[in-house]
């Protein structure tokens, strides 16, 4: 019997069918040499929820007379109930699809640890110690890595599990470990498999071998499912901050807070420090209380982002390492000697790399932690020349060192001036009030549009269109509309129904200026033109439109 696989793309699969497995066949039987030819050919529609058929053809299936032809159909059958991701519900040519979620359950009853784990809040690795039997091969040692390349298929993937090991009855031998759901009997090893085992002399017989598993074989989820109450949500994910693991624990997990913070040290590498936060983030100097789960209480950590490194006490400031792809995304947006004033730097994740490029930085922030290691890191990677540093509340910031350099930057000599000015203001709690520091913030002409300051100003929201929200909130406070003249980007999900977002504009001439007549000379007010909203937003959040 041959039976081969192919993807059929000509007829793509229609929603009638897409969640069904569907068999048409047809045989047709022939008397030929004195025994007795079936042919069939089945197209056959598997994988749910995908877009594409697969034909099954199985060619030259011969019988002899003495065979009858539902005995045939049974061996035929049962050869098919072997290909990947088909069961068999009876002999009559009913197939169905295995989800997923069933081979996924399947495995975890298999490999998952003791069901008397359930319930533990101290740590006892021991007692996860469990044994299951698995299927191997047995075969000579000079020949395993010339094997395996051959039974990927048939090999056991289960990492921390290894595939070889010694057989303990022959030195001279060792035994592969084969996947328990697919590897059942001898004929459960494909054509190219047994050919494979044949040329190197094999005995393709297979044989049962108690593999020990212990609290080593076990990840993180694995340990935690078993432990916490049965249908709660488990914590296996974590923002890494140098050596520390940061958590955000719910109430169902406090009573096995420790325990969580252990198994997360174990399983990761590197990681000698678990804390979870315990209240919210300070609105005044961003960081949090934190209580320390397991490990070391040091708090002082390095962390490198985009190729820098940054130095400082986590406990004592404000640091998310989610925020590394937007740091990066505003950074690429200014050029060689453009200037940027971030209003709520931390400890320089927007200010170092914008420096690096060779831009004049004027960072502050309000904590005075933060203000210190900024001020460490900016000479850590030796951008200490280039980053003027301010320890000032924000709207001091923006009406005392901001007002003082724009008057600058901005006055008569503007003309020739050919590199643009950035705010930043990454504090999405309560950034969006500190926009009112722009109004009437200048004196004198008001400049060329195209020289007036572009701001990047962040938000939290959990409006169903957060795009609109952001844009109607912020033109409250600067008391203009800023839906067409502004782009809104969504930076991150923070919790469900809860974006974070930052929304870009330039600040008009009519809120930056106390003297709003316009000097014919050196303004012209161009008409507004439309920019592309960020491509992270879907269509039904960003309706929106934006200005160059």
């Amino acid at each position: 019997m041959t039976v081969s696989f192919r993807d059929d793309p000509l007829t793509p699969i229609s929603d009638v069918f897409s969640r069904k497995l569907w068999v048409e066949s047809f045989m047709e039987y022939r008397k030929a040499d004195g025994s007795l030819s079936l042919c069939l050919a089945s197209r056959i529609l598997w994988r749910p929820f995908a877009f594409s058929r697969r034909l099954l053809k199985v060619e030259n299936c011969r019988i002899t007379e003495s065979e009858s032809i539902p005995l045939a159909w049974t061996s035929l059958i049962q050869k098919l109930s072997r290909a990947t991701g088909i069961f068999l519900l009876d002999q009559r040519k009913r197939f169905s699809t295995m989800p997923e979620t069933e081979t996924n359950q399947r495995d975890s009853e298999l490999f998952a640890p003791p069901s008397d784990v359930r319930g533990m809040t101290k740590l006892d690795r021991t007692a996860f110690k469990k044994t299951v039997t698995i299927p191997v091969l047995k075969v000579r040692k000079e020949i395993v890595s010339k094997l395996m390349r051959s039974l990927k298929r048939a090999a056991l993937q289960r990492p921390g599990i290894k595939r070889v090991i010694e057989d303990p009855e022959d030195e001279e031998s060792r035994l592969i470990m084969l996947d328990p759901y697919k590897m059942f009997t001898n004929d459960s090893f494909e054509k190219a498999e047994l050919d494979i085992l044949r040329q190197l002399n094999v005995n393709p017989q297979i044989s049962k071998y108690n593999l020990e598993l212990t609290y080593e074989n076990f990840k993180s989820e694995e340990i935690l499912r078993a432990v916490l109450p049965e249908g709660q949500d488990v914590t296996s994910g974590f923002s890494r901050v140098g050596h520390i693991a940061h958590l955000n624990l719910r109430d169902h997990q406090l009573p096995f807070k420790h325990l969580i913070g252990q198994v997360m040290i174990d399983k990761n590498p590197g990681i000698t420090s678990a804390v979870n936060k315990i209240n919210n983030i300070d609105n005044t100097y961003r960081n949090f209380q934190m209580e320390v789960l397991s490990g070391e209480e040091n708090m002082m950590t390095k962390v490198r982002e985009n190729n820098y490194t940054y130095e400082f006490d986590f406990s004592k400031v404000y640091w998310n390492p989610r925020l590394s792809t937007e740091h990066s995304r505003i950074t690429e947006l200014l050029k060689p000697g453009d200037v940027l004033f971030d209003v709520f730097a931390g400890v320089g994740p927007f200010a170092i790399p914008v420096a690096k490029k060779n831009c004049t930085v004027f960072a502050n922030d309000l904590n005075p932690e933060s203000h210190k290691w900024l001020l460490h890191n900016c000479k850590l990677n030796k951008v200490d020349q280039k980053v003027k540093v301010f320890n000032l509340d924000g709207k001091d910031f923006l009406q005392g060192p901001v007002r003082e350099e724009l008057m600058q930057q901005l006055g008569p000599l503007s003309k020739e001036r050919k590199h643009s000015v950035h705010i930043v203001m990454n504090l999405p709690a309560k950034a969006i009030e500190f926009l009112s520091a722009f109004k009437l913030l200048l004196d004198g002409q008001p400049c060329g549009s195209e020289l007036l300051p572009i701001v990047h100003c962040y938000s939290f929201s959990k409006d169903a269109n957060p795009a609109k929200d952001v844009q109607q909130r912020a033109g409250a406070v600067l008391g203009i509309s800023l839906e067409a003249c502004s782009s809104v980007h969504l930076v991150r999900n923070v919790a469900p129904n809860k974006e974070m977002l930052c929304i870009t504009f330039q600040i008009p001439a009519a809120v930056l200026y106390k003297n709003q007549t316009p000097n014919p000379e050196n303004y012209e007010d161009p008409p507004f033109k439309r920019r592309r909203t960020d491509k992270a937003f879907s269509e039904e959040k960003t309706q929106i439109a934006s200005v160059t």
